[in-house]
């Protein structure tokens, strides 16, 4: 079957109705350089034969279900509950896309609606959007909101914030004449004398992850603090399932607070799609990205939902859009409200509580080889930094625990040249006593 579905006769009927010939007379001005020429590609498969060789190519790579993994830094394994996947697949739900027509789209417009009110409900913070692509990009738009809302050019930001979203934020602002500047993490959270040097009246913004990418917790008061000192909104990225024990943004006057939302519901995937959230104090409502959908009543006086306070490019008031964030994150936001309602206020307590559990045992049972020492010294909540002693390697390291059907935690020089030999390893909920004494006897062998 041709993958384009006109037959013979549909082109003859196209052709005619143009005044040409034939198919080749229509490319005709087309340099014949440009039309001559082969792809040598194999023949056609058989649509058994396809699923086949898909089915082979998946199966080379090495995954969750075939290993142990304790590999985290911002993609994160945790249990999801079978009525997640049960409700998130109902034919309303996975097919809607993006509420265009939003009045008509009522069901959509709840969803976000429940996960702006549980994102709110769970960092502490007054207005919570929807449709951020990630935890990178939401990051990023925070400091686009910052330098729009304080007029300001320069931002600091945590070396311990996660390497790829300090990517994606110098990304975003380039071209905009903005000023990064990065503070030291020479104890594996963010130097506050350095921060307290370099902080001036022209500072947008303050950024730091809590827990940062070492999976160090950040002295999120002190700094905010410093923050607003000097007038500067403070931005904290955050892990949800830690704010089921640690203390919300709002709580130490975070003015934004985003993050990934991938471990509410959502599986690894290979990397995506992704979720990320974006909460702030109601002062910059107005300033937000992405949509807002509000609860209102209908001239019945019936219940009903609506995008509200729209701002984009592709609205009315062009001249104040923020910025043109398009394909929405519904299915995934649903998914992360399902989580959350089926583990209430307490289950998240208590899946933070066996996170930290869980890893502060695997992190004393390592420590007590004679293989590793700890990279740092601070608190942590699920991951945490460890370097191998003498001439060992991490990939080899983690190439020895391959062969035992474990994946092993990220190496670090690559992200940071300074770590020499150390990796980052994470436990969550998902590991059991058994799994993390599996994990020490093998590395026992070394």
């Amino acid at each position: 079957m041709d993958y384009i579905p006109n037959t013979t006769r549909d082109k003859e009927i196209m052709l005619k109705e143009m005044g040409v010939p034939s198919l080749e007379a229509f490319l005709e001005d087309i340099p014949e350089t440009l039309r001559n020429f082969s792809l040598s590609l194999p023949g056609g498969l058989s649509e058994p034969e396809v699923l086949k060789a898909l089915k082979n190519l998946s199966e080379e790579n090495t995954g969750t279900d075939k290993c142990l993994s304790f590999l985290g830094a911002g993609a994160y394994e945790h249990y999801i509950p079978s009525v997640v996947d049960h409700l998130a697949s109902r034919s309303e739900f996975y097919s809607s896309y993006t509420p265009y027509q939003p009045e008509v789209s009522q069901g959509t417009l709840q969803a976000i609606y429940e996960f702006q009110t549980l994102m709110c409900e769970l960092t502490g913070m007054d207005v919570s959007n929807s449709s951020m692509y990630d935890g990178s990009t939401a990051l990023a738009e925070a400091a686009l909101l910052s330098i729009r809302s304080k007029e300001r050019n320069k931002i600091i930001c945590s070396r311990a914030i996660h390497p790829e979203y300090r990517q994606v934020l110098k990304t975003c602002v380039k071209g905009l004449h903005t000023e990064i500047v990065e503070i030291d993490t020479p104890e594996g959270i963010t130097d506050i004398g350095q921060l307290e040097k370099i902080i001036d009246d022209n500072t947008a913004a303050v950024l730091v992850q809590n827990p940062n990418f070492f999976g160090c917790i950040e002295d999120m008061e002190t700094i905010s603090h410093i923050t607003h000192r000097h007038n500067a909104l403070f931005i904290a990225c955050v892990n949800p399932i830690s704010l089921g024990i640690l203390k919300p943004p709002g709580e130490y006057r975070a003015d934004i607070a985003v993050g990934e939302a991938q471990v509410l519901g959502n599986y690894l995937n290979y990397g995506g799609p992704y979720l990320g959230f974006f909460t702030v104090k109601r002062e910059l409502l107005r300033k937000m990205p992405g949509r807002i959908a509000g609860e209102t009543v209908d001239s019945k006086g019936k219940r009903c939902f609506a995008l509200t306070l729209q701002a984009r490019e592709q609205h009315i008031r062009r001249e104040k859009a923020t910025s043109n964030i398009c394909t929405n994150q519904a299915l995934l936001a649903l998914r992360a409200c399902i989580y959350l309602c089926t583990l209430g206020k307490k289950g998240m307590t208590e899946l933070a509580n066996h996170n930290i559990q869980k890893s502060h045992y695997a992190y004393e049972k390592l420590c007590s080889l004679d293989i590793f020492e700890p990279a740092f010294q601070q608190p942590f909540f699920h991951e945490f930094a460890l370097k191998a002693k003498g001439s060992l390697r991490i990939n080899k390291i983690n190439e020895h625990l391959l062969t035992k059907g474990i994946i092993g935690g990220l190496e670090l020089s690559g992200l940071y040249p300074d770590l020499t030999n150390s990796m980052l390893l994470c436990i969550t909920e998902t590991k059991t006593k058994v799994s993390i004494d599996r994990l020490v006897t093998a590395l026992s062998q070394i």
